[in-house]
C-alpha cells in the first residue's frame, strides 16, 4: 500500500445495524457524513431508515457503481456462532469482507473493524482486501442505559495493521492526522487521566463539536500492534467477568459461613478502591462468556496448560452459583426476600446498573 496521505471522508457505510451497530450510524448520520446501513436483516434496515434516516444498501444495489465507492466501511456485525451465542466466530464477519474486497472500487479507503474479534483477523481482513484498503481495529465501548455518557463518542483505543491505516482511522475517528504517534499517545494518556477523574466521561469531548469536520469527534487512544487493540475488548470483558465471579464466589461464601452478604458487600464498598458487584442470576447476556472463551483461546501456545487458570475457574464458580441458585428454586426477588431486606435496603450507589449481572452485555 501507498504511504498515507490525508483525505476527505464523506460517503460511510455501516455494516450490521443491530444493538451496537444502529447507535454508530445515527452518531456517523448526526456528524453530517453521508450515511447508509446493510443488515442482513431487512427489519433491522428498516428500523434504521425509520428511527435516524439512515439509507438502505441491499444485496440488488451494492454491487450498483453509486453504492461501491464509500470512503469508510465500519462493520459492527455479530461474532458469535448463530446456533450458539456463547461461542465465538467470525464467518459472518469474513463474508462481508469478502464481499468489500469485491465490491469497493476506492483503493485507499478505509475498513473500520468494531466488531469483537480474536487475535489476529484485522491482518486476515488486510489480506482478504489485496493491501487495497486501509484496516483498523476500534473496538466498540457503548453502554445502552448511559448512552449520553458512555455512548459511541467516549475515549476508545484503535489500531490499525500499519502506520498508514492508524493514521487513516485517527483521521476519521479522532481528526488529528497531521499528529505522530508520540503525540497521539501523549493525548490519549491525558484524555484518559481526565476522564478518570472526571465525573462525566463526556467532559473530555469538549474540543469536539457536532458538525462534519471530516472527523468523527471520538478521542480515541491509538496503539502500535493491531494485536493490541484486538485483545482489549476481549481482556476488558474477561476482566468484567472475573470481577462478577468473585462476587458469585464471596456469596457462596457467605451462606456456607452464615454471614450477612449485603451487609459484607456494603462494608467492602466503602474503601475507595474496592468495587464488589452485586451477583444475580449469573453471568449474563453473551458477551462476556462468549468474549471470555475467546480470550482463552487466544494464546499461541497449544497447551491448555498454558490458558488463564483464573478465567477457567471463573467458569466454574459461575457453574456452581447458578446450580446453588437452582437449588434454592424460585429466581433472585424470591432469593432476596428470603434472605432479608438488607440487600433491598442498600444503598442506591451500590446497587447502580453499571455494578449489575444482568446489564454487563449492553456495557460489553
Amino acid at each position: 500500500m501507498r504511504a498515507y496521505t490525508p483525505s476527505r471522508f464523506n460517503k460511510v457505510l455501516i455494516v450490521g445495524l443491530g444493538q451496537l451497530g444502529l447507535p454508530v450510524a445515527k452518531y456517523v448520520k448526526e456528524r453530517g457524513f453521508d450515511t447508509y446501513g446493510y443488515d442482513i436483516s431487512t427489519k433491522a434496515m428498516e428500523r434504521a431508515e425509520k428511527v435516524a434516516g439512515i439509507k438502505k444498501v441491499v444485496d440488488s444495489t451494492f454491487n450498483s457503481s453509486d453504492l461501491n465507492d464509500f470512503d469508510v466501511y465500519i462493520i459492527s456485525v455479530s461474532t458469535h456462532r448463530s446456533d450458539d451465542m456463547f461461542t465465538p466466530q467470525t464467518d459472518g464477519l469474513l463474508s462481508v469482507v469478502e464481499k468489500i474486497s469485491r465490491e469497493a472500487k476506492k483503493n485507499g479507503a478505509l475498513v473500520s473493524i468494531e466488531s469483537t474479534i480474536p487475535k489476529g483477523t484485522s491482518k486476515k481482513v488486510f489480506e482478504m482486501l489485496s493491501h487495497r484498503l486501509h484496516v483498523v481495529h476500534a473496538p466498540h465501548r457503548w453502554y445502552a442505559l448511559e448512552e449520553k455518557v458512555h455512548g459511541v463518542n467516549q475515549l476508545r483505543v484503535i489500531g490499525g495493521v500499519c502506520d498508514c491505516c492508524l493514521k487513516a482511522g485517527m483521521q476519521f475517528y479522532d481528526g488529528r492526522d497531521t499528529l505522530s504517534l508520540s503525540s497521539y499517545s501523549s493525548f490519549s494518556s491525558r484524555a484518559s487521566t481526565s476522564s478518570s477523574s472526571s465525573s462525566s466521561p463526556q467532559q473530555h469531548n469538549n474540543n469536539y463539536n457536532n458538525t462534519n469536520d471530516g472527523s468523527l469527534g471520538i478521542p480515541m487512544h491509538p496503539v502500535t500492534e493491531i494485536e493490541t487493540a484486538e485483545i482489549t475488548k476481549v481482556v476488558e470483558n474477561a476482566h468484567r467477568y472475573l470481577q462478577i465471579a468473585f462476587a458469585e464466589e464471596l456469596y457462596l461464601y457467605c451462606q456456607a459461613n452464615n454471614i450477612n452478604f449485603p451487609e459484607l458487600r456494603d462494608a467492602l464498598n466503602t474503601k475507595w478502591n474496592v468495587n464488589i458487584l452485586e451477583p444475580r442470576e449469573g453471568i449474563g447476556g453473551h458477551c462476556l462468556p462468549k468474549d471470555t472463551k475467546m480470550f482463552l483461546h487466544s494464546s499461541s501456545s497449544p497447551s491448555k496448560s498454558k490458558r488463564s487458570k483464573i478465567l477457567t475457574a471463573a467458569m466454574e464458580v459461575d457453574q456452581q452459583y447458578r446450580r446453588y441458585r437452582q437449588t434454592r428454586g424460585g429466581n433472585s426477588a424470591q432469593i432476596r426476600e428470603e434472605e432479608g431486606d438488607e440487600l433491598l435496603s442498600s444503598p442506591t450507589s451500590s446497587l447502580s446498573p453499571i455494578n449489575s449481572v444482568e446489564d454487563t452485555e449492553e456495557r460489553s
